[in-house]
């Protein structure tokens, strides 16, 4: 991210991909909490998962390659996360307590 205000969180949260070249960027960027490096991880998780589900609906997909890149940044930062527990769904996804410190 090249700005020099404050980072808008709300728009992080909404389109992580849309603000940061990759996981690497995010878990680099000075001028986010924790917490929020987290967060932003989690939801582009998220994302990507959805697009991993279109894409076997037949639809355009996701891309696998980034996925496993969050999931090693989500793990970096949030220490080992519980891929055993996580939710039955194609998404996937980790629950709060996967990822929380």
């Amino acid at each position: 991210m090249v700005d020099d205000r404050e980072p808008d969180i709300a728009k992080l949260l909404l389109d992580p991909s849309a603000h940061f070249r990759s996981p690497r960027e995010v878990v680099g960027n000075g001028d986010l909490s924790l917490e929020q490096k987290i967060e932003i991880l989690r939801r582009w998780e998220y994302d990507e998962a959805e697009a991993r589900v279109a894409e076997e609906e037949g639809m355009l997909g996701g891309n696998a390659e980034l996925l496993g890149q969050i999931v090693r940044a989500l793990d970096g930062l949030a220490g080992h996360l519980d891929t055993d527990h996580t939710p039955p769904t194609k998404q996937g996804g980790y629950p709060r307590p996967a990822s929380d410190r």
